[in-house]
């Protein structure tokens, strides 16, 4: 298959992700970071199963880096929603 089309897929896809996070209200930041958590794991899921079924040890550490990353993504995602949910809970030291 050819590269260049390939490139100004990634560079096009590139430009309309960015127009379309730049444009999502603040209210919308804490499920649009749920819904990409989700994706996250399924992402998991698929580099584990590529990380069982790979047959060479340059796939296999690739497969295992997937994992590590996504991984830190989730976490880090779940981290970030609970921080700004904590933000809109009341306070049980005020009376």
């Amino acid at each position: 298959m050819d590269l260049l089309p390939l490139i100004i897929i990634f560079v096009l896809s590139l430009f309309i992700g960015y127009e379309v996070i730049t444009k999502v209200p603040p209210t919308l930041h804490t499920p649009l970071m749920s819904g990409s958590n989700a994706i996250s794991g399924i992402v998991i899921v698929g580099a584990i199963i590529i990380a069982s079924n790979s047959n060479g040890i340059i796939s296999t550490i690739l497969s295992v880096f997937a994992v590590i990353l996504a991984t830190i993504n989730v976490v880090g995602g779940f981290m970030v929603t609970d921080r700004m949910l904590a933000m809109f809970k009341k306070s049980k030291n005020k009376e």
